[in-house]
């Protein structure tokens, strides 16, 4: 598991210690205190029982780093150092090599955060992941892996190649792929690109891009399964299931496989068919919509986003992780492929496709959806092999008429796990998970009982996350304390006359 899982840091010259962070995610706390070169850093590490490879020292320069990287045996020749440790160590032994370029070579799911001098350099994974937030002023930077924890950090500067947080006045969302180059002392930033979606179209044979997804696929799995035994959030579609294949074929023993339904709707017989296919030990939990519904507070407090369509797709994930038993767990999901395959498109035309996984791939960015915090406040942590870096320079380029090919979304996807899948599950339409659990129609039918028209309940929808939104994540309440039945019914009520 990774060394930390988040982290508050505030740095300055004269800063005095911050008083302790708020998170959404749970877990033990570390504070850290220390100056170097005249700096003060106070850091707040938040972690699963195994802090000490979150931190790394070396000639003055200090880094910090919540989440892991995934290509550490390819970077490891590239630096001096005898064998880093840690990912920490090896990302500051980089650092000296390569400087903010370092950033530009790593693969991996994580916020860093790393002080040299009077420089502090705030840095997002490709995809930004693990989400990263900060407030800059003259004199002092705070960075944190969740905006509630910068809830009390001061007035702020606009910093560039960021993105402010409503409500949250001088906190700004870090920009996924990106290096944010703050001057401690001036306040000063300058940002850097270190990944971007390709743009470019590959041409390919049917057989060598069967082989280039598969092969990188299976990598990113291989890579992201730890020592102990995987569980794999499965839901009987071709993006689960091929995670929870290539997972059983890799692992040493039985994986674990669990899916997840309402009261509502469940696809428990197509997942059970995968589990007995791959023989792993599976599990399928139940959750009655209107406990569903009251967990709507905590995916927003989790993802930090008040955004309804994403809300929707969060909420059933997050209420699954908060149901399973015991902590710690490494849970791989399928979450993400249809957005540089166009899975949720069911336009046949390649050119409107591919603008819409262009579309797609320009504007993911700051909806966190992939946030590790919707299985940190259950005390797990998640990780998503369709959004490992190398699996999306092998996806988004392929040609659209890869993607929808002999009548079928994800053709290329589907032709790769075919020899390792029931045929009816390579077959399979596109189901979202909010679909399958039911929570879109649960969502809608309770404003439509409350008389909110036809018509208008998307736009409640997103009253009612909003409004969440600003209670849990810009007030800082409880989700627990959040009675989501009534913000609802407060909502329905003040709908405009018709």
């Amino acid at each position: 598991m990774p060394a930390a899982t988040g982290f508050r840091i505030v740095a300055g010259r004269d800063a005095d210690r911050p008083p302790a962070p708020r998170f959404a995610a749970s877990g033990p706390t570390t504070e850290l205190s220390e100056r170097t070169h005249g700096v003060a850093l106070w850091t707040t590490l938040l972690h699963l029982g195994a802090p000490d490879g979150a931190v790394a020292r070396r000639g003055g320069k200090v880094t910090v780093l919540a989440g892991e990287i995934y290509n550490g045996a390819e970077l490891r020749p590239l630096v001096t150092d005898d064998s880093p440790a840690s990912d920490a160590e090896l990302l500051l032994a980089l650092f000296e090599v390569y400087d903010l370029h370092a950033f530009r070579l790593v693969n991996g799911r994580f916020a860093a955060f790393v002080l040299d001098g009077d420089r502090a350099v705030l840095a997002t994974d490709h995809a930004g992941t693990v989400p990263l937030y900060a407030t800059v002023a003259p004199g002092r930077v705070c960075a944190g892996t969740e905006a509630k924890a910068l809830r009390n950090a001061g007035p702020g500067l606009l910093l560039p190649g960021s993105r402010p947080v409503a409500g949250l006045d001088g906190v700004h969302q870090v920009t996924a792929g990106s290096v944010l180059e703050v001057n401690v002392v001036s306040g000063a930033v300058r940002p850097h690109r270190t990944w971007t979606p390709p743009v470019h179209r590959r041409v390919m044979s049917e057989s060598r891009a069967v082989d280039a997804v598969r092969e990188a696929l299976r990598r990113a799995v291989r890579t992201r399964l730890g020592d102990g035994t995987p569980l794999v959030v499965i839901s009987g579609g071709i993006d689960s299931s091929s995670v929870a294949a290539l997972a059983a074929d890799a692992s040493a023993t039985k994986i674990d496989t669990v899916s997840m339904g309402t009261t509502e709707s469940d696809e428990f017989p197509q997942a059970r068919a995968v589990a007995e296919h791959l023989g792993s030990t599976h599990q399928e939990i139940t959750i009655p919509t209107d406990r569903l519904i009251r967990r709507l507070p905590h995916a927003v407090g989790a993802a930090e986003c008040g955004d309804p369509d994403i809300i929707e797709y969060l909420l059933p994930l997050t209420a699954l992780y908060r149901e399973l038993s015991g902590t710690g767990r490494r849970i791989l999901t399928g979450y993400g492929a249809d957005i540089p395959l166009g899975g949720m498109h069911r336009e046949s035309r390649l050119p409107q496709l591919d603008s819409a996984v262009a579309h797609d791939m320009d504007t993911f960015d700051g909806l966190n959806e992939m946030t590790p915090v919707l299985s940190g406040i259950s005390g797990h942590w998640t990780t998503h092999p369709f959004w490992d870096r190398d699996v999306l320079d092998v996806l988004v380029p392929l040609e659209a008429g890869l993607k929808r090919r002999h009548g079928q979304d994800k053709w290329a996807l589907r032709a790769a796990m075919c020899d390792i899948l029931p045929r009816e599950t390579v077959l399979r339409p596109k189901l979202g998970v909010h679909e399958g659990s039911g929570t879109t129609s649960y969502f809608s039918r309770l404003l439509l009982d409350l008389e909110v028209p036809e018509q208008r309940v998307h736009a409640a929808k997103r009253q009612v996350t909003e409004e969440v939104f600003r209670a849990v994540v810009v007030d800082g309440r409880d989700p627990d304390e959040v009675d989501i039945t009534d913000v609802v019914r407060r909502v329905a009520a003040a709908r405009p006359a018709t």
